[in-house]
């Protein structure tokens, strides 16, 4: 069975912590629905997201704590407050900056936050949601229950990966986690709460935005972190020695933009073990991700066909080799226990015949990205070699605002876009989009930073650079009537909504 084909649909690709707010990060309180609003009067069907993970070192929303969990940093006071889980005294007056995220700071305001939420809970506050509680933590307990107690754990360690806890804790043996669930029972309390509480304002937020005709899209990676509840869970899913640690890493080989790759240090899957399982962890990954949005973007596609291994303890990823992924059985098991394949595949980087092969066997549709097109007349990220089930972005999250990227282009590229868009560049992010609007592309999704034609200073993420990525947020009245306008406009003239 596949999804129906959809109508032609426009969307904007913007993390909740960008949204604006009083509390230094964006959450998932009164602005988040205000901006829910913003895209229904704009005409438009879709929010993109990042993952919706418990960040850790890096801030980064692709390297989780868990691939289950929610980021309880999302959580909104407000909201708290309305559910009588906190009170004026328990919110000290902080001031934060506007413009961007402070994670340091942040971390420890929505830490302290929490704290006092739970010692409000287990005294007895809101009463009304007790039940509600203890239902969740049933239901979710298949993975809760180890998120909750190696956060917990992680505390208590004062945030050291696992990897380097007591080889009773590291092995997983029965006698120590039962003591340290005794001993950390009320921060495995917390952590549980953490979950309930973002579970519950996110299904309420997604709940409003399907009143209003917008879906959420979300985004799965491929590969989760080596300092995970995941990894420290499930180790027989992952090619790990008999001390836990990886015995190979992810990454990407070299290439034109990267002379030596990329080495991303996450660990493989045991494939095989999966299999015999029936792809029990992936099935239950994705049931989970789409209880929170509608369509899922798979991160690193081309890693289901073939995936790079690396040697773990290699500095680069110039040593390593492809080994082939069951791709079609693992699509094959989705597709039977989820019903459909409510999927988007990234599509992006080395892409060989069998990769697209596996795309179009399973009907899913790929990315293409605008920014990447001026090269030539046979650049396939050009409009006129696009297939109508196509998701046409200016640019994603780990590219430059359209208008940085513009300022940066190199002559012979610059040449080539105004040979093929006459007269472009007075107002490059908007051009860009009407390029993608005007499309035969199913979907168009633009990020915030490109409607608002920002510059560099607006980039979400910077691709291998550790610090001062993940901060941008936007301010409150950037978003202007005459801005929804316009593009609700470009939305009704190319038959988006």
């Amino acid at each position: 069975m596949t999804s129906p084909r959809p109508r032609r649909s426009a969307g904007v690709l913007l993390h909740p912590t960008s949204l604006p707010g009083p509390y230094g990060i964006g959450d998932l309180g009164p602005i988040a629905y205000e901006w829910v609003d913003v895209l229904a009067k704009a005409g438009q069907t879709w929010w993109q997201i990042l993952p919706l993970g418990p960040t850790g070192f890096g801030d980064s929303p692709y390297q989780c704590f868990s691939a289950f969990a929610g980021n309880p940093y999302l959580l909104s006071p407000e909201l708290l407050a309305k559910d009588g889980l906190l009170r004026a005294v328990d919110m000290p007056l902080t001031r934060f900056a506007a413009d961007h995220v402070e994670y340091g700071p942040v971390i420890k305001f929505k830490q302290s936050m929490l704290t006092r939420v739970w010692e409000n809970f287990s005294g007895g506050t809101a009463r009304p949601l007790r039940s509600a509680f203890e239902e969740f933590c049933a239901k979710e307990a298949f993975w809760l229950e180890d998120y909750a107690l190696f956060m917990a754990l992680k505390d208590f360690h004062q945030g050291a990966s696992w990897q380097t806890w007591s080889d009773d804790l590291v092995l997983r043996r029965p006698a120590a986690l039962e003591r340290a669930r005794r001993l950390l029972a009320s921060g495995v309390g917390r952590h549980k709460l953490g979950q309930f509480l973002f579970a519950r304002q996110w299904s309420a937020l997604k709940s409003y935005a399907a009143s209003k005709g917008i879906g959420l899209i979300g985004d799965a990676p491929i590969f989760v972190s080596a300092d995970s509840a995941d990894v420290w869970a499930n180790p027989d899913q992952f090619l790990l020695d008999a001390k836990r640690m990886p015995t190979v890493v992810a990454g990407v080989p070299p290439d034109y933009f990267s002379p030596t790759g990329q080495l991303w240090g996450n660990p493989h899957y045991n494939w095989e073990v999966m299999r015999s399982s029936g792809f029990s962890w992936w099935v239950a990954r994705l049931r989970k991700a789409l209880e929170q949005v509608d369509l899922i973007r798979l991160d690193h596609f081309r890693g289901f066909e073939a995936y790079w291994e690396v040697p773990a303890g290699q500095l680069t990823a110039e040593v390593g080799r492809w080994v082939k992924a069951p791709g079609y059985d693992l699509l094959n098991t989705l597709r039977y226990a989820l019903g459909s394949l409510p999927i988007i595949a990234e599509d992006l980087g080395l892409i060989t015949p069998e990769v697209e092969q596996l795309r179009d066997h399973f009907q899913l549709p790929g990315m293409r990205i605008l920014q990447f097109a001026f090269s030539d007349p046979n650049n396939r990220f050009l409009p006129h070699h696009f297939e109508r089930n196509t998701v046409v972005y200016t640019g994603t999250h780990d590219n430059d605002t359209t208008v940085g990227w513009y300022n940066s282009l190199h002559n012979s590229e610059r040449e080539f876009l105004h040979r093929y868009l006459p007269g472009a560049g007075r107002e490059i992010a908007w051009e860009l989009i009407r390029l993608g609007f005007s499309s035969v592309a199913d979907y168009a999704i633009v990020p915030l930073q490109d409607i608002l034609s920002l510059d560099t200073e607006a980039r979400m993420n910077y691709p291998g650079r550790a610090e001062k990525n993940w901060t941008w947020r936007f301010l409150s009245g950037q978003v202007t009537p005459a801005i929804i306008d316009r593009l609700g406009e470009l939305t009704t003239i190319y038959s988006r909504r």
